[in-house]
């Protein structure tokens, strides 16, 4: 495993993060909770030291309970990150960071994590009925009392994010990332670069996607509707992977390794990416997921899938 600083922080994190978005049970389809904790213990076991969740991750904060489980008896192992700002009490996702909300939210994730400090707390999205200068403070202030050492941002444009680093001395930002959502590649990760901002990518995978998973389009089915978020799962842009998974295929035969890995291995070698974080429900996938951190890429590997990104994609 590799690590990196997590921008002006003293966290030194690993370059493939734990994500725990699946383990909530209402997004990716049903997990069961011992494999979930097995999944994260194993991450740990690999060397994997950041484990990112939510209160918003499931039904009652059920990832957070999850994690909370899998690193007692652990917690030394572990760079905790969770968020706060998304309510997901009656099944939907509020935006709400009134800084009434933002003191009884810390609460319920310290419990529900069993834990006295969590080591970064992230803003989930931002809250367009609260203004952040009316947030930020409540959340200093949770820094100033011990209970979080460090702040972060997620889903935040780069306006957004400079009044949180100003006011709020904030270390990272969190965005969406993959070979088919590269969006933040013009304005975020420059950003993040010149201001020293740690950057935390998710959705590396493309929900199993890039993982090379599917064989046809998704369907939503029960408490897996992940085609929702990810537009390639379904028609036409399932089609228009294709191409692309064909290349990883080739990539990953001359490597030995997993399509799975040589994404993530893409990933982490991308300019201002500090760590991928990559969901596991299972142990051997949350192993194979810390493999790809030792996955050195050429150059030829890194023209050829950005050939077929452009042929393919673009």
């Amino acid at each position: 495993m590799q690590y990196r600083k997590l921008g002006t922080s003293e966290l030194n994190v690993s370059v493939v993060g734990m994500g725990t978005w699946a383990i909530g049970g209402d997004f990716f389809g049903e997990v069961e909770e011992q494999q979930a904790v097995s999944a994260i213990q194993a991450a740990l076991d690999a060397g994997i030291n950041l484990v990112d969740t939510a209160p918003a991750y499931g039904m009652d904060g059920r990832s957070e309970r999850i994690v909370g489980r899998a690193l007692k008896g652990r917690r030394d192992q572990a760079i905790l990150a969770t968020k706060v700002g998304v309510l997901h009490e009656t099944g939907g996702y509020d935006k709400c960071l009134r800084p009434e909300s933002i003191g009884k939210e810390i609460e319920d994730s310290l419990r529900r994590l069993q834990v006295d400090v969590i080591d970064l707390y992230q803003v989930h999205w931002p809250d367009p009925e609260t203004p952040l200068v009316d947030s930020l403070p409540a959340l200093v202030k949770l820094r100033e009392a011990g209970k979080v050492r460090y702040l972060g941002v997620s889903n935040f444009t780069i306006d957004e994010m400079d009044i949180a680093l100003k006011q709020a001395g904030i270390v990272s930002c969190q965005p969406p990332y993959s070979m088919l959502d590269r969006a933040i590649e013009e304005e975020i990760l420059p950003y993040c670069m010149k201001h020293n901002l740690g950057t935390l990518t998710y959705g590396s995978l493309s929900g199993g996607l890039l993982a090379d998973r599917f064989s046809a389009p998704h369907v939503s089915e029960g408490t897996d509707v992940r085609g929702a978020f990810y537009p390639y799962l379904v028609e036409p842009g399932f089609t228009k992977v294709q191409g692309l998974l064909k290349t990883l295929r080739e990539v990953a035969a001359r490597h030995s390794v997993t399509v799975a890995q040589v994404v993530i291995a893409w990933t982490i070698a991308q300019p201002g990416v500090t760590c991928a974080l990559v969901g596991a429900t299972k142990p051997e996938q949350a192993a194979d997921n810390a493999k790809a951190a030792n996955i050195a890429l050429t150059q030829e590997d890194l023209d050829q899938i950005d050939a077929a990104y452009k042929a393919n994609i673009l």
